[in-house]
């Protein structure tokens, strides 16, 4: 199987339906022809791989089945970097045809040839889509898509991940033509995110209509939802966060909206809380999984979600915390540091395989291991049915005397309160101890807490070795734009400011 297969079924079932709706109708029938005539640009420039540069829409569309029908990979690039980090990832890769927005198409100009606009490409494509197929031989193992990962703990790396790899994920995810005819799917994600690539091809696949979102607010998601009478939708938390905050505990009145999945990042208890209050009619989905998984491997589904909040059970209210059961054609593995299976209840490092696990890298070739395991370096431990947590990072976990403390763990107890918007908490040196105990907060808008009663407030919730030995108050936390806390960049300021208030001079009295 490959993605152009992907489409081409789609377009047999029910290629009349419409497949984009904005700006203009755009059957799926006609989304194969521009695929085509894409492919024909791609390769009559002789292009080697294809790179977008720009926000969520159909030109993005296009240009991943384009790419795929002329046996070029596609990547799609954070079009929020700076101009130099844009184009020091763009050249990693070589040959580019380039399809970028306004803003992106200066910051890589002279890189490429052949570099043009979404508008343009579209437009090219659909005057190229009677010309000679420009359509390549594709294997399984070919390369679909290079996505590189955010770098929240190091430098950003290009993910490979083949049509057989993306295949295997849509095809344990839906069934084809599946959707009903009044689906809508509301995309708001960024294409340079896995779950901007699976949302194109689970769509595609089912047959379901789909809107895109190019720039995210409460405000425009809402109204989009009810405007277009979408079903299905997919956010991540700091997105839900933001609308949940925006409705003030009003209810959503988006009776269309059947399925909301959210994921990307960690999710807070207390947004999940809010969101589960704010959309009472909708299924609410954690999606959890990788870029090097080609997205999802475990889902926790709304029937989960209802369940946990409804019960009186410590253990099952627990679950609302997890990301659920892995999904079909996914084994896992949880491995202590001896290598031996962690049982139930024990945290350790995830382990994964399946077809739609890639770790593969470019430049440095495979990640897996002799038996196809890969490496996710998530910390992680099962229930005892066998619902999955994800504590965090195996490099966030703060090691102090010995004991493995999830940061996780102690946020969640700062944002229950009252005058705490955001937490993070993180580890630092300690010649004693190995590692101490750092967290940062901001507050809710009007709040002063005062550092020592937040101590406190840990403290009488969880024992004292959890109890961080610093905590600094800021007015706000650094974050990708997909909401994944820049943990590194907490640390260093922490200890900027450490450092500063040792080396300034004392005020006499």
């Amino acid at each position: 199987m490959s993605v152009p297969l992907l489409l081409d079924m789609a377009a047999a079932v029910h290629g009349d339906r419409v497949a984009l709706s904005l700006p203009d109708p755009l059957t799926f029938a006609g989304l194969n022809d521009l695929a085509g005539g894409g492919a024909a640009l791609i390769t009559a420039a002789g292009a080697r791989h294809v790179i977008f540069a720009g926000a969520n829409g159909p030109a993005f569309t296009v240009a991943l089945f384009a790419a795929a029908r002329a046996g070029v990979p596609l990547t799609p690039l954070n079009y929020r970097l700076a101009a130099p980090e844009l184009r020091r990832l763009a050249g990693q890769l070589p040959g580019p045809y380039i399809v970028a927005d306004a803003e992106s198409h200066a910051a890589l100009a002279g890189l490429s040839e052949n570099i043009v606009t979404g508008t343009e490409f579209v437009r090219a494509a659909a005057a190229a889509s009677g010309a000679p197929a420009g359509e390549a031989p594709v294997g399984p193992d070919d390369t679909a898509v290079v996505l590189f990962t955010s770098g929240t703990t190091s430098a950003p790396k290009g993910v490979v991940l083949t049509h057989a790899n993306l295949s295997a994920y849509v095809l344990q995810t839906v069934e084809l033509g599946s959707a009903a005819p009044e689906d809508c799917a509301l995309v708001g994600v960024p294409p340079y995110h896995v779950a901007g690539i699976a949302a194109v091809l689970t769509n595609t696949y089912a047959a379901r209509r789909t809107v895109h979102l190019p720039r995210f607010t409460p405000e425009d998601w809402l109204e989009t939802v009810r405007a277009q009478r979408v079903t299905n939708a997919m956010l991540v938390p700091t997105m839900l966060a933001r609308i949940t905050e925006h409705l003030a505990g009003a209810p959503a009145r988006t009776p269309t909206l059947r399925a909301l999945s959210y994921g990307g990042a960690r999710m807070p208890a207390t947004v999940l809380e809010r969101a589960l209050a704010v959309f009472p009619d909708t299924g609410l989905t954690h999606a959890y999984g990788l870029t090097e998984t080609s997205s999802t491997i475990a889902v926790l589904g709304p029937e989960d979600h209802r369940a946990a909040i409804a019960s009186s059970d410590p253990a099952v209210r627990a679950r609302l915390g997890s990301v659920g059961i892995p999904v079909p054609g996914v084994e896992i593995e949880i491995r202590l540091p001896d290598g031996a299976r962690a049982p139930a209840g024990v945290a350790g490092e995830l382990f994964v395989r399946g077809p739609q696990v890639s770790g593969g890298y470019v430049g440095t070739g495979s990640a897996l291991d002799a038996d196809g395991w890969f490496a996710t370096r998530d910390r992680v431990w099962l229930d005892a049915g066998g619902y999955l947590f994800v504590e965090g990072r195996s490099d966030d976990t703060i090691i102090r005397g010995g004991e493995n403390i999830a940061p996780a763990e102690i946020e969640d107890v700062l944002l229950r309160h009252e005058q705490v918007r955001e937490a993070a908490v993180v580890g630092l040196p300690d010649e004693e101890w190995g590692e101490r105990i750092a967290a940062v907060v901001v507050p809710v808008a009007g709040a002063q807490p005062v550092p020592e009663e937040l101590r406190e407030w840990v403290r009488a919730r969880l024992r004292g070795s959890k109890t961080p030995a610093l905590v600094a108050i800021r007015s706000e936390l650094p974050y990708t734009p997909l909401g994944k806390l820049l943990r590194r960049e907490v640390a260093a300021d922490l200890l900027t400011a450490l450092a500063d208030s040792e080396t300034s001079p004392r005020s006499s009295r």
